[in-house]
């Protein structure tokens, strides 16, 4: 029996031809180059996607991902890139927004931005440590990333919708919304909390609107 895997080496060559390819490459064109059999590269390429390694543009072209240029000590951070459009989005919804990371076990606050308007809001400090099982910016961060054991339950939901609100989990009173920052090496979310009820239907598409743009800008060559 020959050491070593036979899987491990096919997705290295897919991830090596990608590299070779700025402008992407269509799945059949990876299989003509790395001469493996269509099915087989179409499999290897969603584990790619699934863990950051390579992303798959409107054109269905897939290039080298986030993942690949983090282990590679090249590319974009993402809290770099965070903080003009957590600005954006606490003042579209005139409400407090954070990026949170998985850290560990525990959800950590690794950027706020408040909103430039006066009156009472919730506030999240940063650096802040909450538990991964409560609170919607745990929930939507572990949903970034693909299933992991001991996960809780709710959080398939939320990696189906793409969102979720919470009520009360971590602050009395305090409403969250919260949306997974897919598509780069670390579990992130971004959140907004509130007091408003309202504000959890109405901020709905200006954060789909802020982690579309992090993914998207995470997914640049």
């Amino acid at each position: 029996m020959s050491d070593g895997s036979q899987t491990l080496e096919r997705g290295l060559a897919v991830l090596a031809e990608l590299a070779r390819h700025p402008d992407g490459l269509t799945t059949a064109e990876v299989a003509a180059a790395c001469g493996l059999h269509r099915s087989i590269t179409h499999r290897l390429l969603v584990s790619l996607k699934r863990t950051g390694f390579a992303v798959r543009d409107d054109a269905g072209r897939h290039r080298v991902g986030p993942s690949a240029r983090a282990v590679a000590g090249t590319g974009p951070a993402l809290r770099e890139l965070a903080v003009p459009v957590l600005d954006t989005l606490a003042r579209e919804v005139d409400a407090t927004a954070s990026l949170v990371e998985v850290v560990g076990d525990a959800a950590v606050t690794v950027l706020v931005a408040e909103p430039p308007t006066h009156g009472p809001r919730f506030s999240y400090r940063l650096g802040s440590r909450d538990p991964l099982d409560r609170g919607a910016g745990g929930l939507a961060a572990l949903a970034s990333g693909p299933p992991r054991p001991g996960e809780p339950e709710r959080v398939a939901a939320v990696r189906e919708t793409g969102l979720v609100t919470t009520y009360a989990e971590l602050h009395p009173g305090a409403y969250g919304l919260a949306a997974p920052v897919r598509g780069w090496p670390v579990r992130a979310s971004v959140s907004v909390v509130t007091g408003r009820e309202e504000l959890t239907r109405s901020a709905v598409e200006p954060l789909r609107r802020a982690v579309e743009a992090l993914r998207a800008e995470g997914c640049q060559p």
